[in-house]
């Protein structure tokens, strides 16, 4: 076996989002494509990143890749391969670059030895698959060190940096220190927001581009009541008896049928009628899962008859995450420390991911079943679980951190917590909203027009055509000027095509 995994993308046509965007806006896109497709012919765009299950950075590659091979670019995924011991080096630079310790080990010498020794044959197999005029996109800390040898093909070559925080400290300096050698090579460096771009970075090199949903896909397709019901059924989410087959549409276009079951901690399954708020992620300290429950057992379930609902995948499938196992354990120790009443109401899920689209499926019918869904991130990329709430017009709880606060605007589109650790300011929010119906369509409403105006997938893949067609020569030349800055950050950066601050 080679040391990369190529990940099958079945073409997806971006024609589609005619009905959902502006005219202008459409006009735009077509002639992007078009460009694309004549600039790019012969080319590959290789995207390589760590995994091809669970996720925000999975959830964002098979849509864009889609799209760019349905508008005739041969866009293509890898996922490298790699020990355990590289993946918690690589999840330590993750919190790190959040600002959080973590498991409070170091980014040392001796982490550069395990990470350069996990990548070598990567960069090795990458090496003979590239030529020259080709770009690369790498994705995140797992694939920086990548760089030297996908810039030694002649190929363009972009690193994508998901994760970041708005405010750095030590911590993320030292992930930036040790991240940094690698990246020289890189022609562009995109991150997620201006907050995150990192002290000292060539200005002329940096690009903004915020993530997207794909509305199509499985996980946001729309869903009639009885599939919905169908799907939590068959998945074990609810006591209901569903009339209605427990089918979806794939991301390729085929049928699909929900048949794997999620594994449950709970008293009793929800019951049709009850109240839910839902929050669904990775088993990560940094979605603050534990969080989710105190603050409900202690603020609202005696205020309110509401459930709540704490979904991610089912740990063992997510293998660039090693403390996923930890989180949930510790997540279900606490539920068992709840009381008998408190505990009935409280659901932990761990949802299948043999296969990504039935898992997407089961998502979608929950966030639609859901009367509040919530994030309560104590740091956050951008969260597009919140974007994927929104798209179904659900009231949003969530907190003021990364991403997440462009996506909200708060009061109009979406509720947002200044201070991810006080509970009582999370259940008093989250009790306001359970008993204003009213206030919840409102915002459930406002929250689905502000994801089809900013965060749709059209609006991501003609970013990227952007920047590609600027880095490879095809394009205006000419950078564009960027926002002040501060905290110790560049007074002013130059930015390529769609790296407005704020925009997508």
């Amino acid at each position: 076996m080679g040391a990369l995994e190529h990940v099958p993308v079945a073409a997806m046509d971006p024609h589609r989002f005619r009905s959902l965007i502006a005219p202008a806006q459409y006009a735009v896109l077509l002639d992007l494509i078009d460009r694309s497709a004549r600039s790019l012919q012969g080319r590959v765009i290789w995207n390589v990143n760590s995994t091809a299950k669970g996720g925000g950075v999975v959830e964002l590659l098979r849509p864009l890749l889609g799209y760019s091979r349905g508008s005739g670019v041969d866009a293509r995924w890898m996922v490298i391969s790699a020990d355990p011991e590289f993946f918690i080096t690589t999840k330590r630079l993750h919190n790190h670059l959040h600002g959080v310790g973590g498991d409070a080990g170091t980014l040392s010498s001796g982490e550069r030895v395990i990470y350069e020794r996990a990548l070598a044959p990567n960069a090795r197999e990458l090496s003979q698959l590239v030529r020259p005029h080709d770009v690369v996109i790498l994705h995140d800390p797992q694939t920086a060190g990548l760089v030297p040898a996908a810039h030694d093909t002649g190929a363009t070559v972009i690193w994508r940096c998901h994760v970041g925080l708005d405010h750095d400290n030590a911590r993320a300096r030292e992930a930036w220190d040790f991240l940094r050698p690698y990246l020289r090579d890189a022609d562009a460096l995109v991150f997620s927001r201006s907050a995150f771009v990192w002290d000292a970075l060539p200005g002329e090199k940096i690009a903004v581009i915020q993530p997207s949903i794909d509305p199509f896909a499985p996980k946001n397709a729309e869903q009639s009541d009885a599939q919905s019901l169908a799907i939590l059924a068959r998945a074990r989410l609810t006591d209901h008896v569903a009339a209605g087959h427990a089918t979806f549409t794939r991301a390729d276009g085929t049928p699909g049928r929900v048949d794997r079951r999620a594994e449950m901690v709970e008293v009793m399954p929800v019951a049709a009628g009850q109240r839910l708020v839902l929050q669904v992620s990775r088993w990560d300290a940094l979605k603050d899962p534990l969080g989710v429950l105190h603050g409900f057992a202690h603020h609202v379930a005696g205020a309110t008859d509401a459930h709540l609902m704490l979904a991610g995948p089912a740990t063992a499938a997510v293998a660039d995450d090693p403390e996923g196992a930890a989180v949930f354990a510790s997540v279900r120790e606490a539920w068992h420390g709840l009381s008998h009443d408190v505990r009935r109401r409280v659901h932990l899920a761990a949802l299948p991911m043999d296969d990504p689209d039935e898992n997407a499926a089961i998502v979608n019918a929950l966030q639609r079943r859901a009367d509040i869904v919530v994030q309560k991130s104590l740091a956050e990329g951008f969260g597009l679980t919140v974007a994927e709430a929104m798209w179904k017009r659900r009231a949003v709880l969530a907190t003021r951190v990364g991403g997440i606060q462009d996506q909200i605007v708060a009061g109009e589109s979406g509720i947002l917590l200044h201070d991810p650790r006080n509970l009582a300011e999370f259940g008093s929010a989250l009790v306001g909203l359970l008993e204003d119906p009213a206030r919840r369509r409102r915002l459930g409403d406002a929250a689905h027009e502000r994801v089809r105006q900013q965060f749709l997938g059209s609006r991501h893949l003609g970013r990227y055509f952007e920047l590609i067609e600027r880095l490879t020569g095809s394009a205006p030349s000419g950078p564009r000027t960027g926002p002040a800055r501060s905290s110790g950050r560049p007074a002013a950066v130059s930015r390529m095509p769609g790296s407005a601050a704020g925009e997508a």
